[in-house]
């Protein structure tokens, strides 16, 4: 069996929630304030993100849509966002009718260069979405002062960074909005879903609107939303798995932990925490020329490691961009994610690292 890279922890307590929503009968909502687990969850965001609101939508690519909705994005403008992330962050920006520009990544932790995105700043950007990849958090000081500078709107995009901080404040709180996944291979999962935070009450209430349909009251549409609403079941599974995220986050920084020891003195490059940051360790990434060859080594021996993401989003067939982005294109060859979520074992850890030691 393959202990693959991530999965899905569901126990009795999810099962049980999600067996008395099918008994209930009240599967979805279309109340503004959405179903009772809806709001559950909400409430469970908050508390735990320490955001003043919380609003829930059907998945991580729907929060990013939300937001830009929200902050008027349209038609016209551009959109600065690294190209070495999944595509959705991409797709959402030409879904609501603007342009997105790659930037390149720094080294150190796969995230948004600051020089770079400086450098690609026109008088049509309207926007930065930073993505806090693999649970790494953004350079958001930098970004947020050049963003404050030139009066341009930040969208965090946390869809893997649930649980990571900077100088102990959460990813997704640095900006107006901020974007979480809840897609089943994440740290916590409904099966599908997003959610979006902010602590500003206008974009909260105007996010009440767009994730459905724009109405308040029902029927009375007053700006252009479409149906985002996460559903009561898959809320049911969040609210359970949010109460579980604190176990959760904790078995992966000590699988973490184990694995930066165990890979000492070997001939990769190796994640690391920089001063102020705790990472989620949502992907254990390391980067080494034998990534492919390593790869294989270890998918034989039954350990899921796991490339994210060897197509860089402007070189997809769609985006297809001719422009040069070197780092992006040095992780997309050489990245490699090793598993390190809540269900491995120390022997797993210790297969993993004989592995690359061997063969590194």
């Amino acid at each position: 069996m393959k202990i693959p890279v991530n999965v899905p922890y569901i126990g009795r307590e999810e099962i049980a929630e999600v067996n008395a929503v099918l008994k209930g009968g009240a599967l979805t909502s279309s109340a503004s304030l959405g179903g009772r687990n809806v709001q559950e969850f909400e409430r469970n965001v908050c508390s735990f993100i320490k955001s003043k609101y919380a609003v829930a939508v059907n998945s991580g690519t729907a929060a990013l849509q939300a937001a830009l909705y929200a902050l008027d994005v349209k038609h016209g403008d551009e959109v600065l966002l690294p190209s070495f992330t999944f595509v959705a962050t991409a797709n959402a920006v030409v879904s609501v009718g603007a342009k997105p520009v790659f930037v390149d990544i720094l080294k150190q932790n796969y995230t948004m260069d600051p020089v770079d995105l400086k450098r690609k700043i026109t008088r049509r950007t309207k926007a930065i979405i930073p993505v806090h990849l693999y649970g790494n958090v953004a350079y958001m000081d930098e970004i947020s002062e050049i963003a404050d500078k030139q009066n341009l709107d930040v969208i965090e995009d946390a869809a893997q960074s649930m649980g990571s901080t900077y100088k102990g404040k959460q990813t997704g709180t640095f900006s107006k909005l901020g974007c979480f996944s809840l897609y089943a291979a994440k740290v916590m999962t409904s099966g599908e879903g997003g959610v979006i935070v902010t602590s500003d009450k206008k974009l909260w209430e105007k996010l009440l609107m767009i994730r459905n349909h724009g109405m308040v009251h029902g029927y009375d549409t007053r700006i252009l939303g479409l149906n985002f609403r996460l559903p009561e079941i898959n809320a049911a599974i969040a609210k359970v798995q949010m109460k579980k995220l604190p176990k959760f986050l904790a078995a992966r920084k000590k699988n973490a932990r184990i694995l930066t020891e165990l890979l000492s003195g070997a001939n990769v490059t190796l994640p690391e925490e920089r001063k102020g940051v705790q990472v989620n360790w949502y992907l254990y990434t390391i980067a080494t020329k034998m990534r492919n060859g390593i790869m294989k080594k270890l998918n034989d021996s039954g350990i899921g490691a796991t490339v994210y993401y060897s197509i860089p989003a402007h070189k997809t067939p769609y985006h297809n961009k001719k422009i040069s982005l070197p780092n992006t294109e040095w992780a997309a060859s050489n990245v490699l994610s090793l598993p390190v979520q809540p269900m491995v074992k120390q022997s797993h850890l210790e297969t993993t690292a004989r592995i690359i030691h061997d063969m590194a």
